[in-house]
């Protein structure tokens, strides 16, 4: 090798190496983040408390110990922690599910609600609460929002499989759905009763508050197992990102890993909407935030995007409890507050050249 291609190389090592630690370090910036504002978080409310009161309460719950203080204890393991840890998880899991369908439909608009999954959840939830239709016996709003928001998918698998759905059709195929939902479900609010309006209209926005440890840790398993499976097929959604002949070409069955990676990411996103309501912008804005920073690499974009996910929905319930104080406000009405501008900006300044 001659002595200039020996430079180029040690130059393109070189930047790897600084784009490598560039990625790592963003996302231990995002965990440190999260750790400290799930202190900070801990501590705002009626009744505020200190850093040291809040961290010796976790860690008195971790070591299942007898607590200093009871009161204490009790506001903030068994009042705010079950909120901030399902903003952590759910946040997480939008954002996944976000990078994952930007990525393998190559389309910067896909996310749980534009593919229809968000939507189909309030159209289920509807049922229950207006019509007290339920398609299970007794197990009420998650379950009908869980079933009903895997429709969608089951639609873009039905016309993959018999249509052979190009990535475009299935996103669009995903919005018709989206707008079918809400048109249904907004009929049904039309002749609710106020008091069942007020609920669905509360779910339709998108709350953390109310849930709890037991909810926390179903989410948290179905995402952990959703992330997992996508981080092992990071390498197989960049291939897909160079087109679906280049991915063939490269030995990828796209059709079959993109029919299974979108059934695991709607079987997380089902689940996080499920228990929350329809939490909007933290599946879209969280992954071009992140790829604008970062790069389109999807082994380091997948953790990042998560863990930046989770930051934003934290910081959205944060704002959401001090805002309008003592009013605890939807946190999906945040979510949206601050999404809209950002993604606005991201479109007019980033967009092009990190999709080109």
């Amino acid at each position: 090798m001659s002595g200039e291609g020996l430079e180029q190389r040690s130059d393109f090592e070189s930047e790897y190496r600084r784009m490598t630690a560039k990625r790592l370090g963003f996302i231990a910036i995002c965990v440190v983040a999260c750790l400290l504002l799930t202190i900070y978080a801990a501590t705002v409310g009626s009744y505020p408390l200190t850093a040291e009161e809040v961290f010796d309460s976790i860690l008195d719950a971790i070591l299942m110990r007898t607590p200093a203080d009871d009161s204490i204890y009790h506001i903030v393991v068994n009042l705010r922690m079950p909120a901030i840890v399902t903003a952590l998880i759910c946040g997480f899991g939008l954002a996944i599910c976000g990078v994952c369908m930007q990525s393998m439909l190559k389309n910067p608009l896909a996310d749980p609600y534009t593919m229809g999954i968000s939507s189909g959840a309030g159209f289920g939830a509807a049922l229950a609460i207006i019509l007290g239709i339920e398609i299970i016996g007794g197990a009420g709003i998650v379950t009908n929002a869980f079933v009903f928001s895997l429709l969608p998918a089951l639609v873009i698998l039905f016309l993959s499989k018999f249509r052979n759905a190009t990535p475009t059709m299935m996103i669009l195929c995903g919005i018709a759905l989206m707008y079918l939902f809400n048109a249904a479900t907004q009929l049904f609010m039309l002749i609710a009763d106020p008091e069942d309006l007020s609920a669905v209209y509360k779910w339709m926005i998108g709350s953390v508050d109310g849930t709890d440890m037991g909810e926390a840790a179903v989410v948290l398993a179905v995402t952990v197992l959703g992330t997992i499976y996508v981080q092992i097929m990071s390498n197989q959604l960049n291939l897909m990102g160079l087109g679906d002949e280049s991915a063939k070409t490269l030995g990828v069955d796209v059709e079959r890993k993109r029919l299974m990676m979108l059934i695991v990411v709607t079987l997380v996103a089902a689940t996080v909407v499920s228990f929350t309501g329809i939490i909007g912008f933290i599946g879209l804005v969280a992954p071009h935030m992140v790829r604008a920073i970062i790069g389109t690499d999807n082994r380091y974009l997948i953790p990042a995007s998560g863990f930046f996910g989770a930051l934003l929905l934290l910081l959205s319930h944060l704002v959401a409890m001090t805002i309008a104080q003592p009013t605890i406000l939807p946190v999906g009405v945040i979510t949206s507050c601050i999404g809209g501008p950002l993604f606005l900006f991201l479109i007019l300044r980033n967009s092009k050249e990190v999709w080109s």
